[in-house]
């Protein structure tokens, strides 16, 4: 396939960035699927586009974490990555199917590492495909199970919610207050992406603080708080106002109130992949976003 080459990711190689990834991730369900999972399904176009509008955000803010591996074939694997403050973050990491093992991934891997020099934390969201984890570990990621709860609502246990409003760009002052004390560093400029990507609740009272973004579908896509019950008057507060199906996805070990939200509203326990974490513990109460950490 001729020689392999590791360059910088710019925003017009971010569709096809999108394609790879896509493929790649499409494969791994594939092959990663249980019997009781419903068969994997390809991005829809508005997941496609919420991506690509993602990938672009992080090509800009961090053109030196986001790169693409190529050959005469055009382009085979991409990584994305960030730093915030003093925490560096993987965001996306993929090699299309039948490239694997053939030394794509390492060098991409280690051109994003390098973007967190001096940081003193990492974080990464994986996957359970066993090649991407046994990577991630020997790069020094303590691998912390994520779980999920998925399921229908039951209307009849979900309490009154009080102390929660909708939030707005005024409030990122706070939410990335409540991220350092979460994960040791705010989410600066993804805030913008966020807002206009996602709705917002915050709630701020005597008490304690905390915010939501819920996503398209109405589901929890990043939670903050200062204490477990400002988390949980939150989670409610999204599953009362979200989808009869609910999910909520990036569970820990440490965050074990929304497991107790979750079985209280009937909703059912899974696990799939894996928090990878470097120089801190897991951040309580929070439940991380897939890319944006």
């Amino acid at each position: 396939m001729g020689e392999l080459r590791i360059r910088p990711m710019t925003e017009a190689d971010v569709p096809e960035a999108e394609r790879v990834s896509d493929e790649g991730f499409f494969e791994l369900d594939h092959r990663t699927r249980r019997r009781d999972q419903p068969a994997p399904e390809r991005r829809s176009a508005a997941h496609r586009a919420a991506w690509i509008e993602r990938t672009r955000h992080l090509v800009r803010t961090d053109p030196g974490g986001c790169w693409v591996a190529e050959d005469s074939s055009g382009t085979v694997g991409i990584c994305t990555s960030f730093r915030r403050e003093t925490l560096w973050c993987l965001a996306t990491y993929a090699v299309l199917p039948g490239r694997q093992g053939q030394g794509i991934g390492k060098p991409l891997l280690v051109a994003a590492t390098n973007h967190g020099r001096g940081c003193t934390r990492a974080m990464l969201s994986a996957s359970s495909d066993p090649r991407a984890v046994r990577l991630y570990h020997q790069a020094g990621f303590e691998l912390h199970p994520q779980m999920y709860l998925t399921g229908t609502v039951d209307r009849s246990v979900v309490p009154v919610v009080e102390k929660v409003r909708e939030g707005s760009a005024s409030d990122i002052e706070l939410m990335d207050s409540l991220d350092r004390g979460a994960r040791g560093a705010g989410h600066g400029p993804d805030h913008d992406l966020m807002l206009r990507s996602w709705r917002l609740l915050v709630s701020d009272s005597s008490t304690g603080s905390g915010y939501a973004y819920l996503d398209g579908r109405g589901r929890p896509a990043l939670m903050a708080a200062s204490n477990r019950r400002t988390a949980t008057r939150l989670l409610w507060a999204a599953l009362a106002e979200g989808p009869p199906a609910a999910t909520i996805t990036h569970v820990t070990g440490a965050n074990q109130w929304a497991l107790d939200v979750g079985f209280a509203a009937r909703l059912t326990l899974h696990q799939e992949g894996y928090l990878g974490l470097r120089g801190m513990k897991p951040p309580t109460p929070y439940l991380h976003n897939g890319a944006l950490l």
